[in-house]
């Protein structure tokens, strides 16, 4: 057999056929379209908030990734430096979407030097500080569902997902297939912890591709509201 005859349609079929073998291994998994619960409905607008330009900042018609820094953002910067590698690189450019982190208004000198520290390499476009009164802050996050309370900074370690109607998102039951067959109590998931680099690079991020993926169904008109990540959990529980 004259091999060199057949060698040039071989490679060019190889490089034709990896991509797309490729893709079909990043193709996520049948769960993945199930819709991200609702925990908490209709949050209050950010209406006294600001940007540093003091320009209005708005939660409608956004998802949003929400945070709070505190008094001393630059401090704690591994928080934000963590969300933009794992959360922000992976969705900047996505139609609407868009990181805010609420601040009191003396934070602006440290927003400031955080701000040269997240833009050291291009400047991020979707990312928002909101600069508010520290009652406004904790009034805001009273409205939302979260076991966790700010501190005396006005900071909290997790952040937390705003969809486009201003709904709090998350996961109602957060238990894995072997947590269900062992019967443990259900567990949810309001908030994600921007130290925890395992949390962040997989459930958050996997929580807004398919926020991403219920908007992309819903302009298709193939969107389903009635299924729920927890009913997939329970059918998994039966089987």
């Amino acid at each position: 057999m004259n091999f060199n005859k057949y060698k040039k349609p071989f490679v060019l079929i190889v490089l034709f056929f990896l991509p797309v073998l490729f893709l079909l291994f990043l193709y996520p998994s049948k769960h993945n379209y199930k819709t991200l619960d609702v925990l908490n409905k209709n949050l209050p607008e950010l209406t006294n908030f600001v940007d540093k330009n003091g320009k209005e900042i708005s939660l409608e018609n956004h998802l949003t990734v929400l945070g709070f820094q505190g008094e001393n953002p630059m401090k704690d910067a591994i928080l934000a430096l963590n969300l933009k590698e794992l959360v922000y690189d992976k969705f900047r450019g996505f139609k609407r979407f868009q990181i805010v982190i609420l601040v009191p208004e003396s934070a602006k000198d440290q927003v400031e030097l955080l701000e040269k520290e997240l833009n050291q390499y291009e400047f991020l476009s979707y990312w928002k500080f909101g600069f508010g009164s520290d009652d406004d802050i904790l009034s805001f996050y009273q409205a939302l569902k979260t076991s966790t309370n700010l501190d005396s900074s006005l900071k909290t370690l997790d952040v937390f997902i705003i969809d486009k109607e201003r709904n709090q998102r998350g996961r109602l039951d957060d238990r894995d297939k072997n947590e269900i067959k062992r019967n443990l109590p259900i567990k949810g998931l309001s908030s994600y912890d921007c130290l925890d680099v395992s949390l962040l690079k997989n459930k958050m991020s996997e929580d807004v591709r398919i926020l991403f993926t219920e908007y992309r169904q819903k302009r298709k008109g193939n969107f389903n509201s009635t299924t729920r990540r927890a009913e997939d959990l329970k059918g998994d529980e039966k089987n």
